[in-house]
């Protein structure tokens, strides 16, 4: 089977499989991250297989949906990819980067570390749609799908996180942008990364103030 018909049966299935999915992780995340990496790999040398297959199926099985299960994402790709026939090797690999993408990672200094130049490229793009004007709104949707508080100055953003505490979180949604997306700038891999975070981080910045400014009442 040619890598082209491999990539349009991925479509096909996470389509599929995600068609009911909280709307911040469905298949538009999963579409917006894909053009992310066609976009941020054409000044990386890395395998355009590798990080479209990583791109479509990063999210296959988000644990945030499955009980905080990290392996059942792993195991969905790699039973596909195997239908597809794919090279043992690149599933191997595809399935380090859906196991390290992952931000949470970042708070887990034991974890087991893994690293090429396609997961940087498939991280950068994941993170850039987690940040700017569509980060703000994912980040409201899933802080409604939760029934979170929009905000609250009596709780304080917890800056020094575990793995479990920040997969556990239950804290007011502007909460999130300081333990989470206003952090995202800073830890892109690519030149192109940093680039496209930069503008989507300044946009952010000034929502937060507006976002305050119309709290107390200055505007």
């Amino acid at each position: 089977m040619d890598k082209e018909t491999i990539i349009q049966n991925t479509i096909k299935f996470v389509k599929t499989e995600l068609k009911n999915a909280e709307g911040g992780h469905d298949w538009f995340h999963i579409e917006r991250v894909y053009k992310n990496v066609l976009l941020i790999s054409k000044d990386e040398k890395v395998d355009a297989f590798v990080v479209s297959l990583a791109a479509l199926l990063h999210d296959i099985a988000d644990p945030k949906f499955y009980n905080g299960d990290e392996t059942v994402g792993p195991k969905v790709a790699t039973n596909f990819l195997k239908e597809q026939e794919v090279d043992i090797t690149i599933i191997a690999h595809v399935v380090n980067i859906i196991k390290h993408i992952s931000f949470k990672n970042s708070f887990d200094k034991k974890a087991e570390k893994f690293n090429s130049k396609e997961l940087e490229v498939v991280q950068d793009a994941d993170r850039l749609d987690a940040i700017g004007a569509i980060g703000i709104a994912r980040c409201f949707n899933y802080g409604g799908f939760k029934n979170r508080a929009l905000y609250d100055p009596e709780i304080a953003p917890n800056l020094n996180m575990t793995k479990e505490e920040y997969k556990n979180a239950d804290a007011p949604t502007i909460n999130h942008f300081y333990e989470k997306l206003l952090l995202l700038k800073d830890k892109m891999n690519t030149v192109t990364g940093k680039k496209i975070a930069d503008n989507r981080h300044q946009f952010m910045e000034l929502f937060l103030q507006q976002f305050y400014d119309e709290w107390n009442g200055k505007l």
